[in-house]
């Protein structure tokens, strides 16, 4: 166990972190994940918990925090009546699928691979926010019968493999069949709490070996940056959304893009042990 002299100021990073976390989910819709996952990474390490199954906690516990801050933020889009409830609905049920294959396949990787993914995907989203253009479509309206079925399980399934809510692949995928982007970003929020509520069930189950596992960890989630997290998320995240609703967000997407991008490239780094 850490002395509280090292934890304080992890404390106070994961804080900081969960700040603009939440703020982030509201704001642009790509969900905090992508920031909390190399960041847990990089607090757990700095720890002394760097193992094979590090990636498989970060994940976890990223999607933990989604469960609050997807519900928190979506009911308060809601209540501005930008949530497409009818695109939820029918989306729910691929979603948790593909969510749960999800979490088996992570089950079965190991922290450099996890990397690996996060960090390609991750790549292919930083770049679709800078370079995407909101006139861009695919269809005039969002996908029906065996396309959505499809596409449902591949949101709730890379998702889970980034252990991210479903703003970065949703929020793009709806405005590409038309839908306004305030619309998309608050019903991409609640992709969210359909991809991580299932998934985190699953990730309670995961087995990780008692002595890589942080202090106050449950199966693959840790329940202390969890909490810390949480609190900082419940605060932050209408903030974003009230945000999201007065300003231009293009020019903070692009730099959020580069930032995101450079993240990505030290993961993939980090995976291919350079």
């Amino acid at each position: 166990m850490p002395e509280p002299s090292e934890l304080l100021p992890l404390i106070g990073v994961l804080m900081v972190i969960g700040g603009i976390a939440g703020v982030l989910a509201g704001l642009l819709g790509v969900g905090g994940g992508i920031v909390l996952v190399p960041a847990f990474y990089y607090v757990f390490s700095s720890m002394g918990y760097d193992s094979p199954y590090l990636m498989q906690i970060c994940l976890a516990t990223s999607l933990a925090t989604i469960i609050v801050t997807s519900s928190r933020s979506v009911l308060s889009h809601n209540r501005k009546g930008a949530v497409d409830w009818e695109v939820l609905r029918t989306w729910a049920p691929g979603i948790a699928v593909g969510a749960v294959i999800g979490v088996l396949v992570v089950a079965s990787l190991r922290s450099a691979v996890l990397q690996g993914i996060f960090g390609v995907l991750g790549l292919g989203i930083g770049f679709y926010m800078a370079l995407g253009r909101t006139n861009w479509r695919l269809a005039d309206k969002m996908p029906e019968g065996p396309t959505r079925a499809v596409m449902s399980a591949a949101v709730g399934f890379l998702s889970v493999l980034m252990g991210i809510g479903g703003g970065s692949f949703g929020v793009p995928l709806m405005t590409l069949h038309g839908k306004p982007i305030h619309k998309a970003v608050a019903t991409a929020a609640g992709f969210g709490a359909l991809i991580a509520l299932p998934s985190v069930i699953g990730f309670f189950l995961v087995g990780i070996p008692a002595d890589v596992r942080p202090p106050f960890t449950v199966g693959a989630v840790n329940l202390a940056a969890f909490g810390v997290v949480v609190m900082m998320t419940l605060l932050t995240a209408p903030l974003g959304v009230r945000l999201a609703h007065k300003l231009d967000p293009k020019p903070l997407k692009r730099v959020f893009a580069v930032f995101l991008i450079v993240v990505a490239g030290n993961m993939i780094r980090k995976a291919a042990g350079w």
